[in-house]
Parts: C-alpha cells; structure tokens; sequence
C-alpha cells in the first residue's frame, strides 16, 4: 500500500495523533573532556541528526541570547552539547566542520548562524530538511508538520520556550531536545525512501479561501 502524504499538512489533525518520543538514550555534556569524546563517536557513525536550543527572550529591546545546547543525534543516542556552559570547544568545532559525516536539520542556515555568534567556523556537512521535501510534493517548512505528514505521529513542542541555560535542564527539556534532532534522521531517511521506491501518493490540497465581506454598497439583484 502506497503512504499517503500532503503537500500542505492540516495542523488540526493533530489532536489525533499520539505523541512521538526519543527511544534512546541521552547524555548531557558539560565538559570539554567529555566533549572531545562524544565527537569522536559522533563522527564514527554515518548519519546524524541535528538541532539548537536558545534560551527566548521576552522582554523587548533585550538582545537575543547565544545558543545554549547543540543537539546531535545518532539512531539510538543523542548527545546534548552545554554550549551555555563550555562554548565551542576545539572538539565541538572539529564536529561542525568536518565533512565525510552527513548531519541532517531542519531550517539549519539559521542554526549555523546562531553558532557562528559563538565562534566563527566553515560548516561541514550539513543536508537542511527544508531543501529536500520538496523532492516529494511537500511545501511544509515545520517539523511537526513534516513529522505528522510522513510518520502520522505529534511532536510536542510544549518545551521550546523554556530556560535552556538554566543549571541543569529536566527530563521534559532532555527529551524534547533528543527528539528533535532524532526526528531529523527518520525523516531523512524516509523522505529519500520514498523519493527512491515512489511508493507513496501526494494528495494536493487546495488553498483554503478566505470568507468575503459582502460590500454594503454594491447592489443585489
């Protein structure tokens, strides 16, 4: 049976979904130490997920914050890189430029300039998620529109705007973070398998229109 897919994701479908969750296992690194070796893990394996975490700013005219957590993600373990508390280390830069390991994210030009606030690098290489849905009909930039298009499955975004710089992130903003990165994988992984196999139908949805307020000067017949 052919997957069935949009071009545009109806958002209130969400509600019935069940909520998607990281089914590995999370390390938090805080130490240029653990750092150096979670990098050389990382660039071990052959595909990897991607994200940033920024402590928001309400208040206006308060200058944005610097990323505050990297998120990379293999199939099974995701690592959480403090970036609030040890910056861009030597080993963290090696990761962000090297070039053989794909590393995969989703709206990632802006990630990338984020970090760069931090430390100037060349960024390796990265695939954006938002330059390949395309490929298959999907017009949706957002990944929890893209998470429940392909997989049917809610991504909670309750934990985005909490403090990421706070002492130490809870269970809630460690999972949330792993799955976001971790999403980037399997949503890779099955938009360029269905792009190979075909083996699915977009449906094209139509814009919805806008009501019209009738004009009280025009005349009615």
């Amino acid at each position: 049976m052919k997957k069935v897919i949009y071009n545009k994701f109806d958002k209130r479908l969400f509600s019935t979904f069940s909520v998607e969750r990281f089914p590995g296992r999370i390390v938090v690194i805080q130490t240029t130490e653990e750092a150096e070796e979670a990098v050389d893990f990382l660039l071990s394996q052959s595909i990897l997920g991607v994200d940033t975490e920024t402590k928001p700013s309400f208040k206006k005219g308060v200058a944005s914050h610097l990323v505050a957590l990297l998120q990379v993600s293999t199939h099974d373990i995701c690592f959480l890189f403090r970036l609030n508390k040890i910056g861009i280390t030597p080993a963290i830069k090696r990761f962000l430029e090297d070039k053989q390991v794909k590393k995969v994210g989703l709206s990632w030009h802006d990630d990338l300039l984020g970090l760069k606030k931090r430390e100037m690098f060349t960024p390796g290489f990265f695939v954006d998620l938002q330059d390949v849905v395309s490929d298959i009909g999907v017009e949706d930039k957002s990944l929890q529109k893209l998470y429940a298009n392909i997989f049917h499955k809610k991504i909670n975004k309750r934990q985005q705007l909490t403090n990421w710089e706070k002492s130490e992130l809870d269970d809630k903003q460690k999972m949330y973070a792993a799955l976001d990165a971790w999403a980037c994988i399997q949503l890779y992984e099955e938009i360029m398998r269905l792009k190979e196999s075909g083996n699915y139908e977009l449906i094209v949805l139509e814009e919805p229109q806008e009501e019209t307020t009738p004009d009280n000067n025009s005349e009615h017949v």
